[in-house]
């Protein structure tokens, strides 16, 4: 079996200046602690929501795109990602008066000094990405029946996460490209599946409201994301800094460093 000839314009890591090898190696750190960040975010925010803070579950997610359908986004989210805000004898008084029917008596003499006292230095409507609590007639409408996010909330997020999902991978697939990877379908597979699992991503989003099952698409995609990002993230590293010149590299005399393969 051939294997695929090096392209005139290709460059391997050891044909790089250090410095540049310096700036890719900074910038793969950077976009790894902060995926790694947003994992934990994404964990913190839908875990939970079916009962079991444990785990990020099909259900969670179910919940979370199309809601739970008996219970308020407000009881959902002292169940699950808002658990740890607030002490259990108090959540459990709140979902207690949701479900007895919110009357504004009650949320004068008792959940208004709560929410003022545990939840207003977030919700108090001054950041357009949380649900403003600060009143009985915004608190209101998250004591309806759950039905989970929003359409435009979900179109709102969906344009950011295209915009910087997408500059992610740019410098991902960048830096990747120096790679020495045969059989070389495999490193254009690994380079073009993000983009194509994140459009896949965001579009799960909006179906999961129509049939449930799609959680398990929204699920895979991310799963597959996180792949690509990991085997583009180590195998830049390894060949920056461990691995020697790739043969084909040497034999057309390039690299700096000893030759492997």
């Amino acid at each position: 079996m051939s294997v695929a000839p090096l392209h005139r314009l290709y460059s391997h890591y050891s044909e790089l200046p250090v410095s540049i090898r310096i700036m890719y190696s900074a910038a793969l750190c950077i976009l790894g602690m902060s995926y790694l960040f947003a994992m934990l975010y994404l964990f913190h925010t839908y875990s939970g929501r079916d009962g079991d803070a444990m785990t990020l579950s099909y259900d969670d997610l179910v919940i979370a795109y199309a809601g739970s359908g008996k219970g308020s986004r407000i009881e959902s989210a002292l169940r699950g990602p808002m658990s740890s805000m607030l002490p259990t004898d108090e959540a459990g008084a709140i979902v207690s008066w949701v479900q007895k029917g919110a009357d504004q008596p009650t949320y004068e003499t008792f959940v208004k000094p709560v929410l003022d006292k545990r939840c207003s230095s977030c919700h108090d409507g001054s950041n357009p990405h949380l649900v403003n609590l600060n009143g009985y007639d915004n608190l209101k409408k998250v004591t309806e029946q759950d039905t989970g996010t929003d359409v435009f909330t979900l179109v709102r997020v969906s344009h950011i996460h295209l915009f910087g999902i997408t500059f992610i991978f740019f410098i991902m697939g960048t830096v990747f490209s120096h790679a020495y990877v045969r059989p070389v379908w495999i490193k254009y597979l690994v380079t073009g599946l993000p983009f194509l699992c994140l459009c896949v991503d965001v579009i799960s989003w909006y179906m999961v409201k129509l049939y449930h099952p799609f959680a398990w698409v929204t699920m895979g995609a991310g799963a597959v994301t996180g792949l690509c990002f990991a085997t583009m993230w180590f195998t830049s590293m390894y060949q920056m800094w461990i691995g020697g010149t790739p043969k084909p590299v040497a034999e057309r005399g390039g690299g700096d460093i000893r030759v492997i393969g």
